[in-house]
């Protein structure tokens, strides 16, 4: 049998990988031959932009933990959410084999136990940068 996937034949996959590859070579040569070279290669040119602001920074930068506690709350949440996208598709299925109302029930303490986490993080005042 000479297939890699559902009905696509193994020389369609070689032949769009040799395509695509060819594309992308392509594409190179067409953006070095119509973007030009860089003239000017001075040291200015090379340094970093920072507002016109020469760099200032101390070895030792100090990262505030609200930081690193706003990015690990929005992955809390995001999580929730990809959770529940999935549950939603196949929730139909989990009806038709009899095991919808022990589904939604477990869906149910899941949010519950996420809006008391968003109800403590609102209280405990955990996203205000005062």
């Amino acid at each position: 049998m000479n297939t890699v996937a559902a009905g696509m034949p193994l020389g369609g996959v070689i032949f769009m990988t040799i395509f695509i590859a060819i594309f992308g070579y392509i594409l190179i040569i067409l953006a070095r031959l119509i973007g030009g070279r860089r003239t000017n290669n001075s040291q200015v040119k090379r340094d970093i932009y920072e507002c016109g602001i020469p760099v200032q920074e101390k070895r030792e930068t100090k990262v505030s933990v609200k930081f690193y506690l706003t990015a690990i709350l929005f992955i809390l949440f995001d999580i929730e959410i990809i959770f529940m996208y999935p549950w939603a598709i196949t929730f139909k299925d989990f009806i038709g084999s009899g095991q919808g109302a022990f589904v939604f029930v477990s869906m149910l303490v899941f949010i519950a136990v996420f809006i008391y986490g968003l109800f403590w993080e609102i209280k405990s005042k955990a996203l205000e940068w005062d």
